[in-house]
C-alpha cells in the first residue's frame, strides 16, 4: 500500500490562488453607445488621445481601456498619426 503524502502549500501559491478567484470586471466600450465621442477620436485632439497613453508613451491595450476592437484600432491609428505630426510623443520625456 502506498502512503498518501500531503504537500504544504507556500504562502506565495496561496496568494496566487486567491487572486485567480476574483471575478474580472467587465469593461464597456465608451464609444459604442456615444456617437458624439467617436468624433473626438481625431489626431488633432491630442488632449483626448493622451488619456489612452501610458506615462511612458505606449498605447493602452483594449483590455485596460475597455475599447471595443473597432474603436481600439481607430484610436491606435489616430495616435500614430498624431505622433507623426509631433502632437504626441513616441516615448516619455527624459528628465
Amino acid at each position: 500500500m502506498a502512503k498518501k503524502v500531503e504537500l504544504k502549500l507556500s504562502s506565495r501559491i496561496l496568494r496566487k490562488k486567491s487572486k485567480r478567484s476574483l471575478v474580472p470586471v467587465k469593461r464597456h466600450c465608451r464609444f459604442a453607445n456615444n456617437p458624439e465621442l467617436v468624433f473626438a477620436i481625431d489626431y488633432k485632439n491630442a488632449d483626448f488621445l493622451k488619456s489612452f497613453l501610458t506615462e511612458r508613451g505606449k498605447i493602452l491595450p483594449a483590455r485596460i481601456s475597455g475599447n471595443s476592437s473597432k474603436y481600439q484600432r481607430l484610436m491606435a491609428h489616430e495616435i500614430k498619426k498624431a505622433r507623426t505630426m509631433a502632437l504626441l510623443p513616441y516615448t516619455a520625456e527624459q528628465s
